[in-house]
């Protein structure tokens, strides 16, 4: 007997071993290298303005008729493939909120990190949630996952001396689905932009992520990119994959429409982003995109239209293990080769409200040098032809953006919106100038540097350019190359 007893445990244990095996294979099995991504930019339908809040039943009506817009986005990516489905900032109640004309539109939303819910079979289980309901059952039904932007309520104690007046916490709130309708993330912006009166932001930036067979998924909104907190702790310490991106982009430019800061963004913080903007020309807003690090792989902008817009396309999974992850040079090698050039005829002009030192590029090829307090731009170039109609410049800028208040260095080549110099940095959206190659380079005071580069029309240009970010003491160098293929 004793024998006997021995024996069943050994192959009992045998057995556990060998199962815990098969399981591990087929969990290895299941990760993807490659996965399909979509993004939706859409006209979201805006409430009708009123002072005073509308009942949750109309305020549900309005819901509704944008998810079902939504549906239909969803349903479309699912039958192409798609694993993951993002959609835009405020895209469900649209904005221009007070907080009370909010409230109706609001639903407790639980941490998914303490509770295990599925909203499709059990809508009640923290009181009405028929948004979450439905976002979770599209979810579930097309077998995606699903991301969407809404708001949450938090009520709070009066003796919490960050209680509103009216006793509640609003959150703007990103929430993810899985393909089975679980609610597996969510984040409440921390980086509020200056018209969000109608919300709050939490005590700490919160840092979202989680985990799926096609890699690891960080969380943040709109405002949030310009800053380091969520979005490069969220790369830089937590080593995500991939970053889900909600936003009602406004765009600005010449350096932050939508399309040209996100795929910079993408670039060189080296993950992918799924970039969902809310579709509102009359406010300048569009610009949606998939970048990957080797940048965009589909991207949509649409300045006449009120068209909504579903892009579909494939990124890998981990791109720091990708082919085309970029590598930084060697730049002590590079920095010994080059030199500054002769600094020529600077003058000064305002780009979105910052003082700009600037310096005209006054013949068909040659080599610039501007600086503005501790950075230094540095261009060479040649035109295929140097236009009467048109002026260039080489612009440096080191200092604190009046508009938002975050630290700036930049360096850029841009087309003034005339001949005249007092126009250099004002907003232009078509140039007529071919430039056969320049080299753009600059030596800055952080390791974080986005490349940008917006054609005529506001259009991308990828596989046109290479960039290139190093560090070198206790400075960052970065180098970007511009080529016709």
């Amino acid at each position: 007997m004793l024998t006997r007893k021995v024996l069943a445990m050994i192959t009992s244990q045998s057995l556990l071993s060998q199962s815990f095996f098969v399981l591990m294979m087929i969990l290895k099995s299941s990760a993807l290298d490659k996965y399909i991504a979509a993004v939706y930019e859409h006209p979201v339908i805006l409430p009708e303005a009123t002072q005073k809040p509308v009942s949750s039943e109309d305020a549900l009506k309005l819901m509704n008729k944008n998810m079902d817009i939504l549906e239909e986005a969803i349903k479309r990516a699912a039958a192409q493939g798609a694993h993951i489905i993002v959609t835009p900032e405020d895209g469900i109640y649209g904005f221009f909120f007070t907080r009370e004309t909010l409230y109706p539109y609001l639903e407790d939303i639980p941490d998914p990190q303490e509770v295990n819910w599925i909203p499709c079979n059990d809508s009640q289980r923290f009181g009405p949630a028929p948004v979450q309901e439905r976002l979770s059952c599209l979810a579930r039904d097309n077998a995606i996952y699903v991301v969407a932007n809404i708001g949450d309520k938090k009520p709070c104690n009066l003796t919490d001396p960050k209680c509103p007046n009216d006793g509640r916490y609003q959150y703007n709130t990103n929430v993810v689905f899985d393909s089975d309708g679980k609610l597996v993330a969510r984040y409440h912006k921390f980086n509020l932009f200056m018209s969000e009166a109608q919300f709050d932001f939490p005590k700490e930036p919160e840092l979202v992520t989680f985990n799926t067979s096609f890699g690891k998924f960080g969380v943040f909104t709109c405002f949030d990119i310009l800053f380091h907190d969520p979005a490069v702790t969220l790369v830089s310490k937590l080593k995500v994959d991939t970053i889900i991106f909600p936003t009602a982009w406004m765009n600005v430019l010449p350096h932050l429409t939508a399309i040209e800061f996100h795929s910079a963004w993408a670039m060189g913080m080296q993950v992918n982003l799924l970039s969902s903007n809310t579709h509102k020309t009359g406010i300048n807003m569009t610009g949606s995109g998939i970048y990957a690090p080797d940048g965009s792989q589909a991207y949509h902008y649409d300045a006449e239209s009120e068209n909504g817009q579903l892009l579909v396309a494939e990124l890998h999974s981990h791109p720091s293990v990708s082919p085309t992850y970029l590598r930084s040079l060697n730049w002590s090698l590079y920095a010994t080769t080059i030199k500054p050039f002769p600094e020529n005829n600077n003058f000064k002009g305002i780009l979105f409200s910052d003082e700009f030192t600037f310096s005209a590029l006054s013949s068909q090829a040659g080599n610039l040098t501007v600086c503005q307090k501790d950075v230094c731009c540095h261009l060479s170039y040649r035109m295929m032809e140097q236009r009467e109609d048109e002026v260039y410049a080489l612009g440096a800028f080191d200092g604190l953006h009046v508009v938002g208040g975050y630290y700036l260095q930049i360096c850029t080549l841009l087309k003034c919106r005339t001949t005249d110099l007092k126009t250099c940095g004002e907003p232009v959206t078509t140039a007529h100038t071919h430039f056969g190659y320049f080299s753009l380079s600059g030596k800055f005071s952080t390791n974080y540097i986005f490349p940008e580069v917006l054609l005529s029309g506001v259009q991308l240009a990828p596989g046109e350019f290479q960039a290139t970010v190093s560090f070198w003491r206790e400075s960052s160098n970065a180098l970007m190359k511009f080529y016709r293929p």
